[in-house]
């Protein structure tokens, strides 16, 4: 119970009501009566992601690179403080259109973030796309939602953190409709949006290139457990860190 209330943590009352019941279904169609941890921790994902498409054909290449963009994430979060564990990592492609994902799950739910915490986040975003440039010498679209989610953090701590230390604790953005969706506003001038967009620019630019010093100092192991993880598809965050473990002995 303790692991899928972590997973589960922030969830709404509907959210958990169609976690138990995917996890019901899941026991149905495997000829049980009875729901088991598995259940619910697959029905955590099918919620998140979506449901598996175990039919879809991937080349050799692709599933190399999104292999490794997948261990880039784990190897990134693994190697940081303020860093929710590694669960999880998967290459199994979902219908939302993921073609794989590395879940992480905090010790303990979090109710204050600090900008350690959130700038750790943005590094750990990066790290699919610069595993990618560094090992398989090439850019995909796979970062797409990466890049999305590392632009968005980056722009709410400057805009409405207040942790950039060119505009202090200065309001810049306003929140709309916080419930239905959170629509934001900038609450500044045209000269200074420019000059927000350079200081969103600068941080995800300097969480790249910790990223990418990360995943090169620990080359080894993101090649063992590549190799670990498109032969088993799936590997939870234990089996990654004995690799971390068993690379560091070496």
């Amino acid at each position: 119970m303790d692991l899928v209330a972590r997973a589960t943590a922030g969830s709404s009352g509907a959210e958990l009501a169609n976690i138990v019941n995917e996890a019901a279904l899941r026991a149905v169609r495997m000829k049980r009566n009875r729901v088991t941890t598995n259940d619910l921790e697959e029905s955590v994902e099918t919620v998140i992601a979506g449901a598996q498409k175990k039919g879809k054909v991937i080349s050799t290449d692709e599933k190399r690179i999104i292999a490794y963009h997948e261990i880039g994430h784990a190897m990134v979060a693994a190697m940081q403080t303020h860093s929710a564990p590694v669960h999880k990592i998967t290459i199994i492609p979902r219908t939302s259109g993921a073609l794989g994902y590395t879940m992480q799950v905090d010790n303990n739910e979090q109710v204050l973030l600090s900008k350690e915490d959130l700038f750790n986040r943005i590094v750990t975003y990066t790290g699919g796309r610069a595993a990618e440039e560094l090992i398989c010498n090439t850019v995909t679209t796979g970062a797409s939602n990466d890049i999305e989610q590392a632009t968005k953090l980056a722009r709410a701590m400057v805009t409405r953190y207040g942790m950039s230390e060119t505009y202090d604790m200065m309001g810049l953005e306003t929140v709309k409709n916080a419930y239905l969706g959170g629509d934001t506003s900038l609450t500044c001038s045209t000269d200074t949006a420019t000059d927000i967009d350079h200081e969103v620019l600068r941080l995800i630019k300097e969480a790249h290139q910790k990223a990418r010093k990360i995943i090169t100092e620990n080359l080894e192991a993101m090649h063992q457990a590549a190799t670990f993880l498109i032969e088993k598809e799936t590997i939870t965050g234990d089996e990654f860190m004995r690799i971390l473990q068993q690379t560091e002995k070496q």
